[in-house]
């Protein structure tokens, strides 16, 4: 049987919804957002500017019903307590339980769909209580479901940023959207141009994020309590933190969209907004698939999920038990482009300061760096001082 056409737009209602990631790459697939919900007022401000009309709800403890006929239901909800730099207090944290509001909220509507964004330690966490607790919540209140780790380098952008994509259904097969028509292999993958590379100066003694090629993934905070940038090695050998307007491209989104969170709070809480964000290229590819899923064709190697087995990079239950399969984090292959090409603003020099203090880190670590970013630290620290 073909895979089924869902021929008209879906109506969407997003909560958690930061900044509006989903919500713009479903909008590019023809589906409607009719609805926000979003505590952050310079989340808001940007909402409020690029959705004019759309309703912003800003609690959703205190919401008490979705719209009427919504289809599609959509939350990137907390991940401060799912996150390795965060408080791992599990799927229990003060943040993450939120998500249970907006399965009150679901079971109270029942939407078509429900598609879910967090981060991938949640599969390891306490042993994947959190999506354990996901799944059970959708099974519970009717949902088929699948979910999978999707990485943005897929969709061409030289940044390295895997999140898990959670999908459940009540009208069709969610194997279709999300898992289906992919190569179990990445060895067609075009190599990615080792030009540029990326690094975390602002994480102290607990890691570099090296990107051979690419940009670790933006965050919302670091270990020294403040949201920043990446830097980046150009080719050139220079090193610099992104211009905000390169970070806005790396998550799918145009340049200047977080500029109206500027106007209600500090220049850097738009680096905050774009770390928290789902990437519009990928959320463009859901909203795509939803419009036209294909055909899922079981692998032979897809195992029965037992109790006690780690939680893998994808699985599924459609109604006959949970299952793992071997769907890597790539579901397309664009080409990649390196990041000296994908850059189109002047960053900023990372000051000799800030070299000097990332270097002495380092070097008093047990850190293991690569030689290039050891020798690009030092250059560029005898070029800013001289």
């Amino acid at each position: 049987m073909p895979a089924p056409l869902i021929r008209n737009p879906l109506k969407v209602a997003s909560l958690f919804s930061g900044i509006g990631g989903f919500e713009i790459g479903l909008a590019r697939a023809g589906h409607k957002t009719v609805m926000f919900c979003e505590i952050d007022p310079a989340a808001c401000a940007v909402l409020s500017a690029k959705f004019p009309g759309v309703e912003i709800h800003n609690d959703i403890r205190t919401l008490k019903s979705l719209p009427r006929n919504v289809q599609l239901v959509t939350s990137g909800f907390p991940c401060q307590d799912l996150t390795p730099v965060g408080r791992t207090a599990g799927a229990l944290g003060d943040n993450s339980a939120l998500v249970f509001e907006a399965f009150r909220l679901v079971e109270k509507a029942r939407p078509d769909f429900v598609l879910l964004e967090n981060v991938p330690f949640m599969l390891r966490l306490d042993r994947g209580a959190a999506i354990d607790i996901i799944v059970s919540e959708l099974e519970f209140l009717g949902y088929k479901w699948a979910y999978r780790i999707i990485d943005v380098a897929a969709f061409g952008i030289p940044q390295r940023r895997p999140r898990v994509f959670v999908l459940g259904s009540r009208t069709v097969d969610p194997r279709t959207v999300l898992l289906a028509g992919d190569r179990k292999s990445r060895s067609g993958e075009e190599k990615r141009t080792q030009t540029g590379h990326g690094f975390y100066w602002t994480e102290g003694n607990r890691g570099i994020g090296w990107g051979n090629g690419c940009i670790p993934a933006l965050k919302g905070g670091s270990s020294i309590g403040i949201p920043s940038s990446p830097a980046v090695i150009l080719s050139s050998g220079e090193i610099v933190t992104p211009h905000i307007c390169d970070a806005e491209r790396l998550q799918g989104f145009p340049r200047h969209w977080t500029a109206p969170a500027a106007k209600t709070s500090k220049p850097s809480v738009r680096w905050r907004l774009l770390g928290n964000a789902v990437n519009v290229r990928i959320a463009s590819w859901i909203g795509e698939r939803l419009r036209k899923s294909v055909e899922y064709d079981p692998p032979d190697d897809d195992a029965l999920l037992r109790d006690h087995d780690s939680w893998p990079n994808a699985a599924y239950n459609v109604g006959e038990g949970r299952y793992k399969t071997a769907s890597d984090s790539f579901p397309v292959r664009y080409k990649t482009a390196s990041i000296n090409e994908f850059l189109k603003f002047r960053g900023k020099t990372l000051s000799a300061r800030a070299t000097a203090g990332v270097l002495l880190r380092i070097e008093e670590s047990s850190l293991r760096a690569p030689k290039i970013l050891l020798d690009s630290l030092r250059n560029q620290l005898a070029r800013t001082r001289s």
